[in-house]
């Protein structure tokens, strides 16, 4: 009698003993290596690790000396270089439509930015898991080189996930019920579509239209209609701050300084939401027509789920304002845009890595 009550008594501590123990040594891992989340954008990288959130969120620009190779400045003291450097040094963007266009930069990059991570959050082993979420439309050769510039920086495992997978487990969505739903990420080189049921993308789509189009197209619209010629970070502000589609949106505006392409001499106008709407618009198109073909291509049954949950939105070009109201009067479904728009991605991946087994139909594995 006295042994059974002393057995049950320990049942409940023993659980408790080991529930403690778990805890112990999930502090103690913290310490000896990190599992690392990267969205390796065209505009910007995130890196994010287990325990700690988003620990880095830099421009994927790196900028070099054009005679000696040298790299002179990493990503966001790339990105102040643009357009205020001499002809000796170049300020890139390693990665074009969300792929690898340079390696070596893009490698170098990319450890740069373990590296610091390391030195802020000291670990013992400095050898971590990576994750790197991709392109729907990558070839297997786009994947060799991203999976290698991870291995490069110091992995010692390396998983790739899908941005819009990612994306939809970063916004919360469900992605591994029978229940469809569908994820549309604009990003700065390309915006992915995907309708997504039990882990796996059912339908994908990739459109090289995104946010550094919009840009561009507002550059040469300020040059042909007002001319004044202006640089790319100007651009991306105007789009950031004032950007607008649609209609019922209070026009917002700002100064803009560049220069006069008749005389030459700097100039500053006034430049209003209004003025740049249907340049924005237009550039919208073809991710609102693609987000149409792909609702046309949906089963059925998925359609009805989506029409239940709505399409869910992620990436920067999801925060120029009206763009919900616009693909829900092109769709007829409600809109959803996250609060954490602008790194559901990387968290998501973070999320991914963090339970593998769990999310094993969305992951790609390369020893």
């Amino acid at each position: 009698m006295l042994r059974a009550m002393t057995k049950t008594a320990s049942a409940p501590r023993t659980k408790a003993v080991k529930r403690a123990q778990l805890r112990t040594r999930g502090r103690m891992s913290r310490f000896i290596s990190h599992d690392v989340a990267v969205d390796l954008g065209t505009a910007n990288t995130l890196v994010a690790i287990d325990g700690r959130g988003v620990v880095i969120n830099e421009p994927s620009v790196v900028a070099t000396n054009k005679r000696t190779k040298q790299v002179v400045a990493i990503g966001r003291d790339a990105k102040l270089m643009v357009g205020r450097t001499p002809k000796s040094i170049i300020a890139m963007q390693p990665l074009v439509d969300g792929v690898v266009s340079d390696y070596e930069v893009t490698e170098y990059m990319l450890r740069s930015f373990v590296d610091r991570l390391h030195r802020v959050h000291r670990v013992l082993f400095q050898r971590p898991m990576m994750i790197v979420g991709l392109p729907c439309g990558v070839t297997e050769v786009e994947k060799r080189a991203v999976e290698e510039a991870a291995k490069s920086s110091g992995a010692r495992k390396v998983y790739l996930i899908q941005e819009p997978i990612a994306a939809a487990i970063g916004t919360g969505v469900d992605v591994l019920g029978e229940k469809g739903s569908m994820i549309v990420d604009i990003g700065g080189g390309t915006t992915e579509i995907a309708v997504i049921a039990n882990g796996v993308p059912v339908i994908t789509k990739s459109v090289r239209i995104a946010g550094d189009e919009i840009n561009d197209a507002i550059r040469q619209h300020v040059r042909e209609e007002y001319g004044l010629q202006i640089g790319e970070r100007t651009a991306e502000d105007i789009k950031t701050t004032i950007g607008v589609v649609g209609t019922n949106h209070t026009s917002r505006s700002m100064s803009v300084r560049g220069r006069n392409v008749l005389t030459g001499l700097p100039q500053e106008i006034e430049v209003t939401g209004d003025m740049i709407k249907g340049t924005i618009s237009k550039q919208l198109r073809p991710i609102i027509e693609a987000v149409k073909g792909v609702l046309d291509e949906t089963p059925p049954e998925l359609i009805s789920d989506i029409m239940q949950d709505g399409i869910h939105l992620a990436g920067g070009g999801s925060l120029i304002t009206g763009i919900d109201r616009l693909l829900r009067s092109e769709s007829h479904i409600d809109v959803n845009v996250p609060k954490n728009a602008l790194t559901a991605v990387v968290e998501g991946a973070a999320i991914a890595l963090a339970n593998p087994a769990m999310y094993r139909q969305s992951l790609i594995y390369t020893e």
